[in-house]
């Protein structure tokens, strides 16, 4: 794909149709408004399906044989199981069993246990991914060997593309560790237990056909059901939808780096100091190393002022939980569960709740979450000097992760990027991102371990802040700094053959990914 190339608001050259489809450019912030209806299914009758509820079927093949899997399909599938999921590995065994080409899969992410697919890539059972992609399928990708090209959205960006009729779900499977015979099913129970289901709902009430996978097959009725029945059209029971060690971690474990410490340290006191946490605040807490260790300070502090965070939006794991537990959490929404402590947490805590991407990221929708957040602190592969994020390539320009909900969470009353400022001797500070993410009027402070850098147009931080101990630095600063100390790297060389398109949370196309030279 070489023509076809406009520029978007964000001053990147972008196509206007990918994979044979019309795509709108950015528009820049909050200036994309949709039109129309949102997307609906066909009409179900119930007289089709079973009278006993009975929905199990022999096998998956049989599911998606009955489903209609034909060539061209889009098949939808959940990430909950993470780097521990077989389901999705089964469904494109299938359909290359069957002969079934030019498929489009349609993961809310993929992980390096899904490098089980590039053969299926390579000779046509699939035509290309359309999710986050992590690892070895993103190297596959901007290596130039995928036949269609890949879109990456974020997990609200996601939601909104099959709501809006973006994206058509002919068939969703569902891998699910509980679930009865009718296709009500929860996460929380079952040897394959990952707590929350909430990627599965858009998928569930808006694709053609739903398939529920389960390796624990309960009596009826399964609760609490976090997918519910009337939704289904087949159950089929395995052996293992995934494996235990890898779907959840008991060893999440805190970042040791004095480097990466002093990052979490910074974040904390610059949002003590700037009043960003306080009494009753709304915070969004991650999983990483550095977001973990950010999470122990800022309980120290709130534990210090005598606060609490009114709500905590997970992904959660025992650190979080034990903040809900001694009531520095009134309240934790969970998007995601990262170890068994969580789990637990939300089975037995009328505190803890699970709570839908849906409600968390959908930016066409009426009113978000994340707007109400305080708080959210993220990572990032590169900042440039106009605080423009990129988390997808790296500065090489290989395509190696997904956006997750790092778009939607720019939209906090403060995003803070907490990163270090070099990684392996490679800048993550430069002066211009290799693939533009987030532009930089969304992100308001980058931390880092040799200083911290406000956005100019937050004043009111600045004002804060000025007169502290905090070392208050310039972008510019900081980006001389890491020059100085690792040179400047060498520009990733790229052929004019378009990989992946990134979407904005709206749907329009914020920037591409090009193929990487040899």
């Amino acid at each position: 794909m070489k023509d076809n190339l406009v520029k978007n608001a964000a001053g990147r050259r972008v196509p206007t149709r990918i994979n044979g489809e019309e795509v709108i450019p950015f528009k820049g912030i909050n200036k994309h408004r949709p039109e129309g209806v949102k997307y609906a299914p066909p009409i179900p009758v119930c007289y089709d399906f079973p009278k006993d509820g009975n929905k199990v079927v022999e096998s998956l093949k049989v599911a998606l044989q009955k489903a209609g899997l034909k060539d061209g399909m889009t098949i939808s599938t959940h990430h909950h199981l993470r780097d521990g999921d077989f389901v999705a590995n089964m469904v494109f065994d299938v359909a290359h069993e069957l002969g079934v080409k030019d498929l489009r899969w349609f993961p809310s992410a993929s992980f390096p246990c899904n490098t089980h697919l590039i053969p299926y890539l390579e000779e046509g059972t699939i035509n290309r991914i359309e999710g986050s992609m992590n690892g070895p399928l993103g190297k596959f990708t901007s290596e130039g060997k995928m036949n269609g090209v890949a879109v990456l959205r974020s997990h609200g960006g996601r939601v909104q593309a099959i709501q809006d009729g973006e994206v058509k779900i002919d068939i969703a499977v569902m891998a699910a560790p509980s679930s009865d015979f009718f296709g009500n099913a929860n996460g929380l129970y079952g040897k394959s237990a990952c707590g929350v289901l909430g990627y599965t709902e858009m998928d569930v009430q808006y694709a053609d056909k739903v398939i529920v996978v389960t390796d624990n097959l309960v009596k009826f009725p399964c609760t609490p059901m976090q997918i519910i029945g009337n939704y289904v059209d087949y159950v089929v029971e395995v052996d293992q939808i995934g494996n235990p060690e890898k779907i959840v971690s008991g060893t999440t474990q805190i970042t040791r780096s004095p480097d990466r410490l002093k990052v979490a340290e910074y974040t904390a006191r610059f949002c003590e100091t700037a009043g960003i946490i306080y009494d009753g605040c709304i915070m969004q807490s991650g999983a990483g190393s550095i977001s973990l260790a950010i999470g122990v300070f800022f309980h120290e502090i709130m534990k210090k002022n005598g606060w609490k965070a009114r709500v905590s939006y997970g992904g959660s794991t025992k650190y979080s939980v034990a903040m809900l537990e001694d009531g520095t959490y009134e309240n934790i929404l969970e998007g995601q569960l990262f170890d068994t402590a969580a789990i637990q947490s939300l089975k037995t805590n009328p505190n803890h709740h699970s709570y839908s991407v849906f409600n968390g990221y959908n930016f066409h929708s009426k009113g978000n979450l994340t707007t109400m957040i305080d708080v959210v602190t993220l990572g990032a592969t590169e900042v440039d000097i106009n605080f423009n994020g990129n988390v997808v390539t790296h500065s090489d320009g290989l395509l190696l992760h997904g956006i997750g909900g790092w778009q939607n969470c720019l939209h906090a009353k403060n995003t803070i990027l907490a990163v270090p400022l070099f990684r392996d001797r490679i800048p993550v500070i430069v002066d211009e991102v290799t693939t533009l993410c987030g532009p930089g009027e969304m992100i308001d402070v980058v931390v880092t371990e040799r200083g911290i850098a406000i956005n100019p147009r937050r004043i009111d931080l600045i004002e804060k802040v000025k007169n502290t101990d905090l070392p208050i630095k310039t972008i510019q600063e900081l980006k001389e700094e890491a020059d100085r100390i690792c040179g400047k790297p060498q520009k990733p060389q790229f052929t004019d053959k378009i990989v992946a398109a990134i979407k904005w949370i709206d749907g329009t196309v914020i920037d591409i990914v090009r193929q990487v030279k040899k």
